[in-house]
């Protein structure tokens, strides 16, 4: 199967990373979001991104202005993947609102579009069951900023066939990474380490075990992280961390209970960098 044509839905900081990996790699890319300000912000990060390597002389203007071309954002679902060979899914991490998602793709793109949901750690099967191609049906897991980070985990689901999985790889191969295949599993693999020692960090803190600083400090000290679990589940996002936690909580027990700490924090909108306050006030600096 030729792959000419790429669907991104999403044009937040991983579906406008997603876009442009793609569009670098040749692909003819459509971006579609529900609003036209999640448009625009989506295609200004792109910009910056491909400015900034042009300033550092990765790639010329001629080539930026290329690849620029290369995509499409609208707000259209219907114009954006009714002639997409992959959807790549990136709504938020809510599985009802991701079914609800391909419900209306279904209707929409031709019966050879495979269908890509990027995910921290839902399930693929249960998304592919209420689809009519659950063999054309895998997970992708990009880690952000996704123009700079190598890894992409490629999930099967119960039912994604081997031809889905060989395009998968050689597609995420193509735009530049580096593919770990992981069987279908709660957070995959690295958000179930990643995210457990994030949870712990947590819980050390809500003991008193020592400051933030120092507790962040001693891991990248201790064990040559280049940032600690504390300052990383600031960025990336302390709701998002809860909601891996409570899905590995629900799928694999109380071993991974959420650190109550951090579901504090999160009814109180300190949600890390993005709402400018998480552990840390990002308001001050």
């Amino acid at each position: 199967m030729e792959i000419k044509k790429i669907c991104v839905l999403g044009a937040g900081l991983m579906g406008s990373g997603i876009a442009q990996v793609c569009a670098a790699a040749g692909y003819d890319v459509t971006m579609r979001d529900i609003d036209e300000r999640f448009i625009n912000n989506g295609m200004n990060t792109i910009k910056k991104n491909l400015s900034r390597d042009v300033e550092k002389g990765k790639i010329t203007k001629e080539q930026m202005e290329a690849l620029l071309g290369r995509i499409k954002p609208t707000l259209d679902l219907k114009e954006a993947a009714g002639d997409a060979d992959i959807v790549v899914e990136v709504v938020i991490e809510l599985m009802d609102l991701k079914k609800k998602v391909y419900t209306e793709l279904e209707e929409i793109v031709p019966q050879h579009c495979l269908f890509f949901t990027n995910t921290s750690g839902l399930s693929i099967t249960e998304m592919a069951a209420i689809t009519s191609r659950p063999e054309r049906f895998i997970g992708t897991h990009f880690f952000n900023p996704v123009p700079v980070m190598r890894l992409l985990e490629v999930i099967r689901g119960q039912q994604t066939s081997d031809e889905t999985v060989e395009i998968a790889v050689a597609w995420g191969r193509k735009i530049g990474k580096e593919v770990v295949m992981v069987k279908e599993a709660p957070a995959f693999v690295v958000n179930r380490i990643l995210c457990s020692m994030i949870n712990e960090a947590f819980f050390v803190l809500d003991e008193g075990l020592a400051t933030p600083e120092d507790i962040d400090k001693a891991m990248q000290l201790g064990c040559n992280h280049p940032i600690g679990p504390l300052a990383l589940g600031d960025l990336i996002g302390l709701d998002t961390q809860l909601r891996i936690c409570e899905g590995m909580h629900r799928e694999l027990g109380d071993k991974y209970r959420p650190s109550p700490l951090l579901r504090k924090l999160v009814r109180a909108g300190n949600l890390g960098r993005k709402s400018g306050r998480g552990v840390y006030d990002y308001n001050k600096k």
